[in-house]
């Protein structure tokens, strides 16, 4: 199979976090709902525009992987995809509870798919000319989502869910992590559901002064 492109165009990389990215993949950006991972195809697309996996990694998996066990794994993504936004749904804007942790089973259950071994690699630059890093065997197609499962992982690990938030757009489904001082972000963008806010507020106004 040669290289794969997305029939949706660009996917939408807003969450200021990858786990959180993985849910914006299905998404209803201008009226119209899309999902981005919804087949094989979609999927390669997705990663390779997330940055999560490595071209030559992906070429690589792609040069032993039918259409249909693409598909499989795609299925496989969106099954977990959607059962993480539950989760995250239901405790977001609030800290984690310890509690929490006996949910998660199914995320444990496919790290544990992991294969990798450490290779000796030559560097460039001052100190030592070898180092030591973890490579992952991509064994086909199901590897791919060992990357997101990862992303969820570490959004459980390193981020803090009181600043996990839904975009305010009334029809909107982005999610996102609020970095910004004071943790005022409200919207996905300010240059699509911002904007639509504002001309809202203007109409209204409008008629107020009509």
């Amino acid at each position: 199979m040669g290289s794969l492109s997305s029939q949706h165009g660009p996917a939408i990389f807003i969450a200021d976090a990858h786990g959180l990215d993985f849910l914006n993949s299905v998404a209803t950006p201008v009226d119209v709902p899309v999902d981005w991972i919804e087949d094989g195809e979609g999927l390669v697309s997705w990663l390779r525009q997330s940055g999560l996996v490595a071209p030559a990694q992906l070429d690589e998996v792609l040069s032993r992987a039918t259409p249909k066990k693409l598909d499989v794994a795609a299925e496989e993504a969106r099954r977990l995809r959607e059962w993480f936004r539950r989760f995250v749904r239901k405790r977001m804007g609030r800290s984690l509870p310890l509690t929490s942790f006996a949910e998660l089973g199914p995320l444990n259950e496919l790290l544990k798919r992991e294969h990798s071994f450490a290779q000796l690699v030559s560097r460039d630059g001052d100190g030592p000319p070898f180092e030591l890093r973890r490579e992952r065997r991509w064994a086909g197609p199901e590897s791919l989502l060992l990357p997101l499962a990862e992303t969820m992982a570490s959004l459980l690990c390193d981020e803090d869910f009181t600043k996990v938030k839904a975009c305010e757009g009334p029809t909107c489904t982005l999610l996102f992590a609020d970095h910004t001082r004071g943790a005022r972000r409200r919207w996905c963008s300010m240059a699509v559901c911002g904007n639509r806010d504002k001309q809202a507020r203007f109409r209204d106004r409008s008629k107020a002064d009509a």
